[in-house]
């Protein structure tokens, strides 16, 4: 029940809140997650008293397979007379810091848990596998900060934008002319990454003129967009391997100029301290086509920013299962066979049963040797216990190439597959 003195912006929201989070604890998922690390902050976003973040809002949605479109709709009103109370610019500002504070927290965490997963001697396979549920655990928690910090941005820029100095309603300030170049702001976001202010008139133009749209459908999203700034052409541009001619080529010189506006806008953010906008714009990448990936791996590293790459890997080892598998091949085809490895060592993290699902999509795409790579990873760093629970997901689809897998490392790995196997009852006697 929310309180009668809500303001309707927020009280619709919280009406549907609740309605999608009935459906998501039917589910599970995320909504046990985060019931379980926050349950007092969770019961009051449902009672109106808080904002739930989006990116928490996000993962619901997802749970429940349900598009985000009405639920940012919204959001967005809900949020505008939630930070519009009185005092409300000095909470976001507050918790902005506090964001940033976490943020920088879990960046620590996955310094730490890298160096000790590359330590010399390496550590045993009950180590790795907790080292690498940390490391999970850590990246979500760096990627909803860096979420989260975008959002109070955005939302700081809207609020102090809509009023002018002297304390004027914004759209009363200008009279007949235009509004105050306090009020007409930069627009933030990583959307807006690529777009610079017009010295005329204070407002954002994409780099490369104002032809190139900004909102209005679906909004330009991190190294998708076309923008032409930064951009080499496509004769000084990292071609994609296997793009001779035609539409082939036509894609790797999209992809090399893609991936040249998004090193640039990521290099400016930084400079300008924006760095939460910059990971946000990095991490995007990751929604765009997958064939478009090796382009932005290879500019990166020209531009010796390498670190940036390892660090989009461990992003992707998150993916879904199908979006996994899809970046997998994207980087053996282009020849990056060690990313590619690397990648699918990283999602060993997930749950057996959407391990599974990384399986059965690789294979779906008759991509035996990334699930072969996958699944020997698997035997290394995990249990055969939990080897044999994989198995049982799907046994026809796993058994066999668990088989294959733990064959390929000793004998040693087979037979304590094939005990755990048959405990189980996977196996029969």
């Amino acid at each position: 029940m929310t309180s009668p003195h809500i303001p309707s912006g927020m009280a619709d929201f919280t009406r549907w809140l609740n309605g999608l989070a009935a459906r998501a604890e039917q589910v599970g998922g995320w909504w046990a997650v985060f019931a379980a690390r926050d349950p007092e902050g969770l019961r009051a976003c449902l009672d109106g008293a808080e904002l739930l973040p989006w990116d928490v809002v996000e993962s619901l949605l997802r749970d429940v397979g349900e598009a985000p479109d009405r639920g940012r709709e919204l959001y967005e009103a809900a949020a505008a007379a939630h930070d519009g109370a009185p005092g409300g610019a000095e909470a976001l500002a507050a918790r902005r810091d506090a964001m940033e504070r976490e943020r920088r927290h879990a960046e620590a965490r996955i310094e730490e848990g890298r160096r000790r997963l590359g330590a010399q001697p390496a550590p045993g396979p009950e180590e790795t596998a907790r080292l690498v549920h940390d490391l999970a655990w850590a990246r979500d928690d760096h990627a909803r900060a860096t979420a989260r910090l975008a959002d109070l941005a955005t939302r700081l820029a809207h609020l102090r934008g809509a009023t002018a100095p002297d304390g004027t309603p914004a759209e009363r300030a200008g009279s007949d002319g235009p509004a105050p170049a306090a009020v007409r702001r930069r627009p933030r976001g990583a959307r807006y990454a690529w777009a610079e202010a017009d010295d005329a008139t204070g407002t954002a133009v994409p780099v490369g003129g104002p032809d190139l749209p900004v909102g209005g459908g679906e909004p330009p999203r991190g190294a998708r967009f076309r923008g032409r700034a930064g951009a080499r052409t496509a004769e000084t541009a990292a071609p994609v391997p296997g793009a001779a001619s035609g539409d082939g080529r036509e894609e790797a010189e999209e992809a090399a100029r893609a991936a040249a506006d998004a090193v640039h806008a990521l290099r400016r953010l930084r400079s300008e301290g924006r760095t939460g906008e910059a990971h946000v714009l990095l991490f995007e990448a990751l929604g765009g086509p997958p064939g478009r990936l090796p382009a932005l791996a290879a500019e990166l590293h020209r531009a010796g920013l390498g670190a940036d790459w390892g660090t989009l890997l461990w992003e992707a080892a998150s993916l879904p299962p199908a979006r996994l598998a899809a970046v997998a091949g994207a980087l053996a085809d282009a020849g990056r066979a060690d990313d590619c490895e690397q990648l699918l060592r990283q999602g060993l993290a997930r749950p057996v049963e959407e391990l599974a699902g990384a399986v059965a999509a690789l294979v779906a795409e008759a991509r035996e040797r990334e699930a072969h790579a996958l699944l020997t990873a698997f035997i290394r760093v995990r249990t055969p216990e939990e080897a044999a629970r994989l198995a049982a997901v799907d046994p026809a689809l796993l058994m066999p190439r668990l088989g294959a897998a733990a064959r390929a490392l000793s004998a040693a790995d087979d037979r304590a597959l094939r005990h755990a196997l048959r405990v189980s009852g996977v196996l029969g006697p």
